[in-house]
């Protein structure tokens, strides 16, 4: 009897040592993604993607990941939320610099929010030139309710022409406190446009935290989308459709949070036959779907703009 429990036990020792390397060689194999389905960017026009990469890296497979899937969507320039590791932000550029080393990537990482939920941008330096990138409304005393994540600025100069980005994060989470937050957000962002950037052709994005299609009287982005002559939410149909891919795909928050606002300067661009704007549903084309992005990489999709100029 002693010997057969002893056997038994040896037995499930066993199993348990087999489940558990079986699990580790699981969880070691990073999983596929039909890059070849993600493309979108070409050499005859202007790519702009905000993607907010969920406290990144969520996984040792984040930067590789994420890096293989800039490069498929081939972006040219891209603004980043919740970009939480410097040391990865970095080689996530080291491992797209080796993906395409004609791009010339370059990127820079704020380091200013005290969570470390930091705004970056990445960019293809043989196509964008003259960069300059800094923050605004840094003065915490009077921002940090509306900007709990300092707006990063982006100018650049593509095919000539000048072009400014402002990469945003507003706060999360229901309840008016928050809502007034985000619409005291979009007011000072409309203000600085008008008075700083009046005749710019500018481009505004990021994790918005927020529907644009709410009713006027809930909606935080009433005051931009009253101004149908100077403003125009490129991703506004993509919002009004609940058939279409949003931003944001997960449970009961399911909504279109991650937005691009272009100012009239680009009206005509984004009306032209071969411009697009559209969400890429990474986890269509994730082993595991839903389930595989947010575990790997993020639980937002990419959205991005691209004009024909």
């Amino acid at each position: 009897m002693k010997k057969t429990l002893l056997t038994l036990f040896a037995l499930l020792i066993i199993i348990s040592i087999w489940a558990e390397d079986n699990q580790e060689n699981k969880e070691d194999k990073i999983p596929w993604i039909k890059y070849e389905k993600l493309s979108v960017g070409t050499d005859s026009s202007l790519e702009v993607m905000t993607w907010n990469i969920q406290n990144f890296p969520k996984h040792k497979f984040t930067v590789e990941l994420a890096a293989k899937i800039i490069s498929s969507i081939n972006p040219d320039v891209i603004g980043l939320q919740e970009m939480e590791s410097d040391e990865d932000f970095y080689k996530m550029l080291k491992k797209l610099q080796e993906l395409e080393p004609n791009s010339d990537w370059k990127g820079y990482r704020a380091t200013s929010d005290s969570w470390d939920q930091n705004l970056a941008y990445l960019y293809k330096a043989s196509v964008l030139e003259n960069v300059k990138i800094y923050e605004i409304y840094t003065d915490d005393e009077k921002y940090h309710l509306p900007f709990p994540r300092k707006p990063l600025v982006m100018e650049f100069d593509f095919n000539g022409e000048d072009f400014v980005i402002i990469n945003n994060h507003f706060k999360a989470r229901t309840g008016k406190k928050n809502e007034d937050r985000r619409r005291k957000a979009v007011h000072l962002i409309k203000e600085y446009i008008d008075t700083k950037l009046p005749n710019q052709e500018v481009f505004v994005l990021g994790d918005m935290n927020d529907s644009i299609t709410d009713e006027a009287d809930k909606n935080v982005f009433t005051e931009i989308l009253n101004d149908t002559i100077n403003y125009k939410f490129t991703d506004l149909e993509i919002a009004s459709d609940p058939m279409e891919n949003w931003s944001y795909p997960y449970w009961k928050y399911r909504g279109h949070l991650d937005h691009i606002l272009i100012t009239n300067e680009l009206f005509d661009e984004f009306s032209h036959k071969n411009s697009d704007i559209r969400v890429i549903p990474l986890d269509k084309f994730t082993e595991g779907g839903n389930d595989g992005t947010y575990k790997y990489i993020t639980d937002h999709r990419p959205v991005i703009l691209k004009l024909a100029m």
